[in-house]
C-alpha cells in the first residue's frame, strides 16, 4: 500500500475532474483519490509516513528484503555480474526497503549495486548516502525492479451497475458520498471491464477499474533493459473477482470506510493478470517465491534449546517472522507478478525460483 510514480500525470486528471464537474458528471473515485494521497495535503505526504498506519511484508521481518536480495543476487549470476548493477525499490516509502536489501548484500554485490528508491514525499533525513532518491524510475536499468505494495494505491475508477443491471461510473463526495454518473461508460473504461472484469447484468455489482495500473506497470516494465521486473500486491484473478469490489481505507493500524479527504490510506486488490506486460510473465504466491527465496517457517528443534538457549530464541523469533510472511489467509496469498526482460536461457524465471512447482503457478 505504497503511492505510486509512474501514472498518468497528476495535471491530466486534475483536469479531467475539473472538466467533469464543469459538464456536471462530478468527479470520480481515481480522481478524487489522486488528490487525497498525493495532493499538497495528500495522506502519503504526511510526516509519519506509510508504516504509521499499517505493516507491509517491509515491515513485518528483515527476512522479507533479505529474500530480495537473494533474488537480486540470483538475477546479477544469469546477467553474468554486470558492473552496474540496479536495484529500483518503487513507491518506496522511507526507504525501508532499499535500505534492507543493501544492507544484506554480499560486499561484492554492494560494491557494484545502484540502489534507487522512488518515491513522491521528500527524501528522509539519514538516509544511507549511497541510496538514490528518485521521483521517477531510471531508464534502461540492468538488475531488479521490485514494486512492493505499489499498483493497489495507484488510483482506479469505480463502476457499479445500477438498477437495470447497466454499469456506471461511481462519483464521490469529500465526505465519501457515493452517485451514480447519469450517462454511458467511457469507452476505454468499458473495453477493459469487457476483456478483464465483465459485470453481470445485476444491480449493485461492483468493479475497480484497473487500466491506470496496468499503464503505470508496463512504464516500469519499460524502465528494464535487462533484468527482472517484480510487483508484489494482494490480488484477483478473473474468474474469482469480488463482485462487489475491494476498495477500502487504513488509518493507524485499522481498515476504515474509504473517504477521499486525506485521513486515510485508499487501497483496492489488484487485477495482477491484467497488468502483466510481456509474454514471459508470470504469477505466484509469495509464499511459493519466499519458499524458493529460502524462507521458511519450520520450527528450530528442541534440542538447541537446551544447547544454545539465546540461538534457540532467535530461530523461533525468525520461524513466527517467516510464518506471518507466508502465511495463509494474510501476507502469503499476496500475488507476485514477475516480468524477465532479456534473461538468458528458456526458462529464465524457473532458475531465479527453482523451488516453485509449475502446479503453483497462478
Amino acid at each position: 500500500m505504497r503511492p505510486p510514480c509512474i501514472v498518468v500525470p497528476v495535471d491530466e486528471v486534475r483536469q479531467d475532474a475539473e472538466q467533469g464537474v464543469r459538464a456536471g458528471r462530478g468527479r470520480g473515485w481515481r480522481a478524487a483519490a489522486e488528490e487525497a494521497l498525493y495532493g499538497p495535503a495528500g495522506f502519503y505526504r504526511r510526516p509519519e509516513g506509510p508504516a504509521g498506519h499499517f505493516r507491509t511484508s517491509v515491515h513485518a521481518s528483515p527476512l522479507f528484503a533479505e529474500a530480495v536480495a537473494t533474488l537480486l543476487c540470483r538475477v546479477d549470476a544469469a546477467l553474468g555480474s554486470p558492473g552496474d548493477l540496479a536495484f529500483v525499490d518503487m513507491a518506496a516509502g522511507r526507504g525501508e526497503l532499499a535500505s534492507r536489501v543493501l544492507a544484506a548484500l554480499p560486499a561484492d554485490v554492494a560494491a557494484r549495486a545502484r540502489v534507487c528508491a522512488v518515491e513522491r514525499a521528500e527524501r528522509p533525513a539519514g538516509l544511507d548516502h549511497r541510496i538514490e532518491w528518485l521521483g521517477a524510475p531510471p531508464a534502461r536499468i540492468t538488475g531488479l525492479l521490485f514494486a512492493n505494495e505499489w499498483l493497489d494505491n495507484v488510483p482506479v475508477d469505480v463502476v457499479e451497475t445500477d438498477a437495470d443491471g447497466t454499469p456506471r461510473l461511481v462519483h464521490v463526495g469529500p465526505d465519501g458520498t457515493e452517485s451514480l454518473a447519469p450517462g454511458p461508460l467511457e469507452e476505454p473504461l468499458r473495453r477493459w471491464l469487457d476483456a478483464w472484469w465483465p459485470l453481470p447484468p445485476e444491480p449493485g455489482l461492483r468493479a475497480e477499474v484497473g487500466l491506470p495500473r496496468g499503464t503505470a506497470w508496463a512504464g516500469a516494465v519499460d524502465c528494464v533493459q535487462r533484468g527482472l521486473a517484480v510487483a508484489a500486491d494482494y490480488a484477483h484473478a478473473r474468474g474469482a473477482r469480488p463482485p462487489f469490489g475491494t476498495l477500502t481505507g487504513f488509518r493507524e493500524g485499522r481498515e476504515t470506510a474509504p473517504v477521499p479527504d486525506g485521513s486515510c490510506d485508499l487501497t483496492a486488490h489488484v487485477a495482477l493478470d491484467a497488468c502483466a506486460a510481456t509474454p514471459g510473465a508470470r504469477i505466484v504466491a509469495q509464499r511459493d517465491a519466499l519458499h524458493a527465496l529460502g524462507v521458511g517457517g519450520d520450527r528450530p528443534p528442541l534440542s538447541l534449546a537446551s544447547r544454545d538457549p539465546a540461538a534457540y530464541v532467535r530461530a523461533l523469533a525468525r520461524a513466527g517472522e517467516a510464518a506471518e510472511l507466508t502465511a495463509r489467509g494474510g501476507l502469503g496469498d499476496f500475488g507476485w507478478l514477475l516480468e524477465p526482460v532479456g534473461l538468458p536461457g528458456g526458462d529464465p524465471l524457473g532458475a531465479l525460483l527453482v523451488d516453485v512447482a509449475d502446479d503453483e503457478e497462478q
